[in-house]
């Protein structure tokens, strides 16, 4: 049970907001932390802590796993670090760079190294 927020799609959320519109109860947010190491909310003065979009998008996504698709925390885990250790620009689901990024970044860096290089002579 997902609740829709007053809140901007990019706002930060506490742990009670976050509580309230995924419908997961605050200590299952908190013990998640400890099980998966991708789930670090920022954490401000008094410990509060602060979640971004991402972590909304990965907790959605754990009680996703846990409820509907029947994984265990120890299955969660594991698909998660399987997922971390993926190189980028792979299936396109949820990797940060495509191939093309990387294409375009090696240019940059073959015109930078060529100016150098011309600039040493």
């Amino acid at each position: 049970m997902v609740v829709v927020s007053d809140k901007a799609a990019g706002a930060f959320r506490t742990i009670g907001e976050l509580s309230h519109e995924a419908g997961i109860p605050q200590h299952i947010l908190r013990y998640w932390e400890t099980r998966f190491p991708q789930l670090r909310p920022l954490q401000r003065a008094g410990r509060r802590r602060y979640y971004r979009p991402d972590d909304v998008a990965l907790v959605l996504r754990i009680s996703a796993l846990l409820d509907q698709e029947g994984y265990t925390i120890r299955g969660v885990q594991k698909l998660l670090a399987a997922e971390g250790k993926r190189p980028s620009g792979g299936d396109g689901g949820g990797s940060r760079s495509g191939g093309s990024d990387t294409r375009a970044l090696k240019a940059v860096r073959d015109t930078l190294v060529k100016a150098l290089r011309d600039d040493q002579l």
